[in-house]
């Protein structure tokens, strides 16, 4: 067959014959992750610690959710700009044991080519740049390799990290071109992707159901809406990165060209910990601080009015004390609302 010549044998992996690498299961032995079709577990040895948060023994990146949003209408934020966090990086990995099972399955498969075979050989076994696949540093650092970001495995940028698996020693930085590999700030990164906020439907008064030209008060439940983080670690380097998101706006759309919004941009601030004011008895001639006011009628339907809040984020990490800032991220929400001609009553 035809030799495809890649760098990283993760991806000759992916490419090379399927039938013949799924003949030896120890081929695919830490596939998941450099090169790998799915990258969705990114902690080699973790488990759950019943609080939605993972407690991890060993691996790569394990995120620690247990402050993040909860809740069947929970989402992530998608960034106010075009800016996203990695779709790959590069992590600690294999050990000199662990890469040996992982590669030899592949060579003796003999589907990726004698030639890259005997190239590869020669740099990890015969002395190239390593021998014996660095066993004699075993304990003393690891074999570093690319891993996928989870949800990311489809998106071009995931096939960036293309470059050959590499030895990095315990305490020593990766080398300076590889620009993707993890550092705390990448890691801030990723648990960006991880945050989840809580559902952005708002209070109203009248309740589903209001009147052409009447006031219609809007607010939110603060309770529900405090600071939510999460921590993204790499164990085995003793590095993490805590990401927050903070909520600071919340914008009304109405759902129609014939409404007014108060304030008039649509967007009410957080002030004192909350947006909007509960409406209460006696307030029905007053201008709510945030709401909206329908000028026609729904008809037969309704209006979906969308509510959408920002977040602002930062991130505090292994040898960075104050807080950074990363792109803001919103999170919206469509309700119904019922908008009725009021009736006049003859008398």
């Amino acid at each position: 067959m035809p030799v495809l010549k890649y760098r990283n044998p993760g991806v000759v992996a992916l490419i090379a014959s399927t039938a013949l690498l799924l003949s030896s299961t120890q081929a695919f032995a830490g596939y998941g992750h450099g090169g790998s079709t799915n990258g969705s577990d990114t902690s080699a040895s973790g488990k759950s610690d019943g609080k939605g948060g993972v407690a991890a023994t060993a691996g790569a990146v394990v995120f620690d959710r247990s402050k993040n949003g909860t809740g069947e209408s929970a989402g992530p934020v998608t960034s106010a700009t075009t800016w996203t966090p990695p779709a790959c990086y590069y992590a600690p990995k294999y050990t000199p044991d662990e890469l040996q099972k992982y590669l030899e399955p592949i060579w003796n498969a003999e589907s990726t080519g004698s030639q890259w075979d005997l190239e590869q050989r020669n740099k990890y076994v015969n002395g190239g740049e390593y021998k014996d696949f660095n066993k004699a540093k075993a304990g003393k650092g690891y074999w570093w390799d690319s891993y996928v970001t989870k949800g990311r495995e489809g998106d071009p940028g995931a096939l960036d990290c293309d470059k050959p698996i590499f030895w990095v020693d315990k305490g020593e930085a990766p080398p300076a071109d590889i620009p993707e590999a993890i550092t705390p700030k990448m890691l801030a990164q990723l648990a960006y992707a991880e945050i989840r906020v809580p559902s952005t439907k708002v209070d109203l008064a009248p309740e589903g159901t209001t009147k052409v030209n009447l006031p219609t008060w809007a607010w939110l439940d603060t309770a529900k809406f405090k600071p939510v983080s999460v921590t993204a670690s790499v164990p085995l380097l003793g590095v993490s990165a805590t990401t927050t998101a903070e909520p600071v706006s919340l914008k009304i759309e109405p759902g129609t060209d014939d409404a007014t919004t108060y304030p008039a941009s649509g967007v009410c601030e957080f002030n004192n910990g909350r947006i909007g004011e509960a409406y209460a008895k006696g307030k029905s001639d007053e201008i709510p601080p945030c709401g909206v006011r329908y000028l026609r009628s729904s008809g037969d339907g309704s209006y979906k009015l969308k509510a959408t809040i920002t977040w602002k984020i930062h991130w505090t990490g292994t040898g960075v004390t104050e807080a950074q800032g990363l792109p803001d991220g919103t999170f919206g929400a469509e309700q119904d609302v019922v908008v009725q001609e009021i009736q006049a009553v003859n008398r």
